[in-house]
């Protein structure tokens, strides 16, 4: 078993900033792809950032390309996405994923994934 818990979610004006955090126990976090989600109001969950085990290679949503970075800390076990110029649509509930150990598949989509955090809400005021 897998646990993610976000933090850091909250409410910002456009083109501020935020940094969400995501805390992961379980199993051994350092061989592990992980994810960063969102779900806007009404919509789907939708990919939003990517980070293989080591950090070495990372994918991002054309939407957030150039304006979120992830990054990790095998260290504390921990999963950041950095969001800048943050615009209205950036509006959504934002979730943290990782998946079952020997998972093969695009770590972009939903299907690779099989642990979830609860989310933290992320309002961008325009």
């Amino acid at each position: 078993q897998v646990q993610l818990a976000e933090s850091g979610g909250g409410l910002v004006q456009a083109g501020g900033s935020l940094r969400l955090s995501c805390a992961a126990s379980g199993r051994a976090f350092s061989s592990s792809v992980m994810g960063w989600f969102r779900q806007p109001p009404g919509k789907e969950r939708e990919f939003v950032a990517s980070i293989s085990s080591m950090g070495g290679a990372t994918y991002y949503a054309d939407s957030v390309k150039g304006r979120f970075t992830i990054s990790r800390d095998n260290a504390k076990n921990t999963v950041a996405l950095q969001m800048n110029s943050l615009k209205p649509e950036d509006t959504a509930v934002y979730y943290c994923a990782a998946p079952s150990t020997l998972t093969i598949g695009s770590p972009t989509t939903r299907a690779f994934y099989r642990y979830w955090g609860q989310g933290t809400q992320v309002t961008v005021s325009s």
